[in-house]
């Protein structure tokens, strides 16, 4: 793009063109480098456009994508007087989705001033629109939290937000009416209420949420269970598969003692199947290697909804939503610190040249084991067909659409925008050669993600496992994964075998290099509570075709 001239005559034009998505991506994508210009285009269009209201959704898109210039915009536009409350609304929600501290004296201002979402108004006394709630809760100002707490008491308020913003405020204060109204509240507002305790790391809140636990109803359960386990540190192991008032129950007498402290991690019903399968338990783990829930984005209305693959709580892969309609999408956020290659480490003496899985030396890892979340887990030892691709184009992650497409006679171009870096999940990474074939889900693809950078192997390590691997021996890589069934937008049935890597980098750098099957310990937890099965079917797919048979 030229001078600001050009930039506002294509922003206009794309703007009008017969698909204004697919020209407004072209316009910015590319040019990542001139958002400046293109943000003050937005700016002047929203400021002197009579009929931009036409143009609002695009606009305020725009803005959320351009960073920091168009959060300047943003601010500039919050401040700007006269605002009608269509344009105060849009624009707020933006700066919420963006999650900008607005600074404090101007959401007073649109505190006051804003009508309430019930018809009545904020400044004296009816309830603010949810996006109001969730600025106040994001400006980090405790002079918002009476406001916010007194929002709690009404029941035609949105309560859930009210809690949430409470909770990110860390306004401690607020902790026991929060917990003390669990009983009025259902749904989505008694799980916002639970995970804004969570927020608020408080321990004042778990005498609420025990004595809540014993009355509450069966689907309230899994919400108070899961603030406990957070605020508490400690993880009693449940039965596998128990669902519904089994799973109430289990929780309640898990609980029913008082005790809040978390005994010794223990690995439990330890079982070898074969010298390839294996399951164990593990009780009041560490959950130092976990997934974990992602504190709700403020704006969102699921308060649990995404979730992330942590160590140590820092969170290394977003590992998105639980939605089965969902595509499965990683994304690679931060690597973990030193300690966790040092954990991985103490099984590596052992895995030199693993041939199959036995109990003595399942228990001789169990205290590597314990770090892992509290859960019913299954052992596999794989020979999995891998290849290195560091390239979004030869990715699963991308290549499945076209696989979809084909299967469905469906001979179309992907549209100009879908790029394959939009798939990638950030990182170089090993992934099956090919679909796992016999499988009743016709696409099961198979990704294991890295926990330290590939740029950081050594290839002199690498040269010394591929000279093992070509002289038979067949060192082992460990593996934390789990299987992921999805129902792609209800048409595609889809599944995917997921692992982080915990050690083993170099060995399978070597195998991939060599074109030889790597040797894989998978270690993978399975589903308890909420009806889920943990992918048992896949995982004993997995065992079926890729079992080490030594």
């Amino acid at each position: 793009m030229g001078d600001h001239d050009t930039v506002r005559a294509r922003l206009r034009a794309a703007l009008s063109a017969d698909d204004p998505w697919t020209a407004l991506y072209a316009l910015h994508s590319p040019n990542t480098d001139r958002t400046g210009p293109l943000a003050e285009a937005v700016e002047e269009l929203y400021r002197s456009e009579t009929d931009h209201t036409a143009f609002r959704p695009y606009l305020t898109w725009l803005l959320r994508s351009l960073g920091e210039p168009g959060d300047a915009v943003l601010l500039r536009l919050l401040a700007a007087p006269g605002l009608s409350g269509d344009d105060r609304q849009d624009l707020l929600r933006t700066a919420v989705v963006q999650e900008l501290r607005l600074p404090a004296e101007l959401l007073r201002t649109h505190v006051q001033d804003a009508p309430a979402s019930s018809g009545g108004h904020a400044g004296t006394g009816g309830s603010p629109a949810p996006e109001l709630i969730d600025a106040m809760g994001l400006s980090g100002d405790p002079s918002f939290a009476p406001h916010l707490g007194a929002l709690l008491e009404d029941p035609a308020a949105p309560r859930g937000r009210a809690a949430l913003g409470l909770g990110r405020l860390g306004a401690r204060a607020w902790t026991a009416p929060i917990a003390g109204r669990l009983s009025e509240v259902t749904g989505l507002d008694h799980t916002a209420f639970t995970v804004a305790l969570e927020l608020m790391d408080d321990p004042a809140a778990v005498p609420h949420l025990l004595r809540w636990l014993a009355e509450s109803s069966e689907e309230r359960v899994y919400d108070v269970h899961h603030a406990l386990v957070r605020l508490t540190g400690r993880d009693p192991l449940l039965p596998e598969r128990a669902t519904g008032a089994a799973y109430a129950a289990a929780v309640r007498a898990a609980w029913a003692d008082g005790r809040t402290q978390r005994a010794p991690a223990a690995v439990r019903n330890l079982v070898v199947e074969s010298g390839a399968r294996a399951r164990f338990s593990v009780d009041e783990g560490a959950g130092r290697i976990r997934i974990a829930f992602d504190p709700p984005p403020p704006g969102s209305s699921w308060p649990r909804w995404d979730r992330s693959l942590t160590f140590d709580r820092k969170p290394l892969y977003r590992v998105g939503s639980l939605c089965d309609t969902c595509e499965l999408g990683l994304t690679l956020l931060d690597w973990p610190d030193d300690e966790a290659a040092r954990i991985a480490a103490r099984m590596r003496g052992r895995l030199t040249d693993l041939d199959r899985l036995d109990t003595a030396l399942l228990a001789e890892w169990s205290p590597v084991l314990g770090e892992l979340e509290t859960g019913h887990y299954r052992a596999l030892l794989l020979d999995l067909p891998l290849e290195r691709v560091a390239e979004p184009v030869r990715s699963w992650w991308y290549r499945r659409a076209a696989a979809r497409a084909e299967a469905d006679g469906d001979d179309s171009d992907r549209p100009d925008d879908d790029r394959p870096e939009d798939y990638w999940p950030g990182v170089a990474h090993f992934q099956l050669t090919a679909p796992v074939p016999g499988g009743r889900v016709p696409f099961t693809y198979g990704a294991l993600l890295p926990s330290q950078p590939p740029e950081a192997l050594d290839p002199a390590t690498v040269a010394r496992h591929a000279a093992a691997v070509a002289a038979g021996e067949r060192p082992a890589a460990v593996v934390l994964g789990w299987i992921d069934n999805r129902y792609v937008e209800a048409l595609h049935e889809e599944r995917w075998l997921v692992g982080a890597i915990l050690d083993g980098h170099h060995r399978l750098a070597a195998y991939a290099d060599a074109g030889v099957p790597a040797r894989v310990l998978l270690l993978a937890r399975v589903g308890e509570g909420s009806g889920a099965d943990g992918g048992l079917e896949g995982l004993a797919e997995m065992a079926a075709v890729y079992g080490c048979r030594k």
